[in-house]
């Protein structure tokens, strides 16, 4: 179990590319364009961080606590979402092609944006970003 916690820290443009960080926390973190690409944050706890241009390709956040997140600009592109709560975050300009976001929590209203963009398959799960979000 990994008991390191990044809160209230900043973290702006640092390398976690491929990490373990299951379980971590990123509380109230400054993570503008941080680089999460291929990394592991299942069950981890990003509340109220900023990651704005952040790139989470490939990232696995599965059960994750990603609540009050701006993810504007952000890189999510193949990421898995999978049961992940992603309440009252922002995902503005977000490019989240092959994304799978099934059983995730996330604002209606944020939904009805991401599928006007929403396009792709998972290629980990093979679900599609579409249907994940429930777009019609």
């Amino acid at each position: 179990v990994n008991t390191i916690n990044y809160n209230n820290i900043n973290l702006e443009n640092r390398d976690f590319s491929h990490a373990d960080l299951a379980g971590v926390t990123f509380v109230a973190a400054e993570m503008r364009g941080i680089n999460f690409q291929g990394a592991n944050l299942s069950n981890a706890i990003l509340t109220k961080g900023v990651l704005l241009k952040a790139n989470l390709e490939g990232a696995n956040l599965s059960g994750a606590l990603v609540d009050r997140v701006t993810m504007d600009s952000a890189n999510l592109k193949n990421a898995i979402f999978t049961e992940a709560t992603l309440t009252s975050s922002r995902f503005y300009d977000a490019e989240v092609t092959g994304a799978d976001f099934t059983d995730a929590l996330i604002d209606r209203y944020q939904v009805s944006l991401l599928c006007k963009k929403a396009d792709g398959v998972n290629p980990v799960t093979g679900v599609s970003t579409r249907d994940s979000l429930g777009c019609r």
